[in-house]
């Protein structure tokens, strides 16, 4: 029995085909561009509130918002804001007409016993005056 040392060696070669592997990246490098957004980063984005820094602040940026209270006197409706009150919604939008912080909103709050368009007038006339943004708040329990 003879060995031979030419049987036990087998010579096989590897060929790696490089185009298909070509293929394989242009298709990543194409699904990573058409997939890619090109937006800012969010350090480069203006704020969209941005903060005055003054040392002598006006006292028209501490305003509070403007709340409207509904409510029954008696038989009547009346309309309260602070601690003024008045007896139709045509005096109270007149009222309403000269806040001058009207983009931070107006509120309306109704007493249980006030009638749905004694609020709904009262809705109206913050509208009417100029409130880009009314809201109707349900009563608490509290008025003022």
């Amino acid at each position: 029995m003879r060995l031979s040392s030419q049987a036990g060696k087998r010579t096989t070669e590897i060929e790696l085909s490089m185009t298909s592997m070509i293929d394989v990246v242009f298709l990543l490098l194409i699904f990573f561009m058409v997939t890619t957004s090109f937006r800012k980063t969010e350090r480069e984005l203006d704020p969209a509130v941005k903060s005055q820094q003054s040392s002598g602040q006006s006292s028209e940026n501490n305003f509070e918002p403007v709340i409207v209270e509904v409510l029954v006197a008696g038989s009547a409706t009346v309309y309260r804001i602070g601690s003024a009150t008045y007896e139709t919604d045509g005096e109270l939008r007149n009222i309403l007409r000269q806040f001058s912080n009207k983009a931070d909103g107006a509120y309306v709050k109704a007493a249980d016993n006030a009638s749905y368009g004694a609020a709904a007038r009262a809705l109206q006339a913050c509208k009417s005056a100029g409130f880009p943004a009314v809201s109707f708040i349900p009563w608490d329990g509290k008025l003022g």
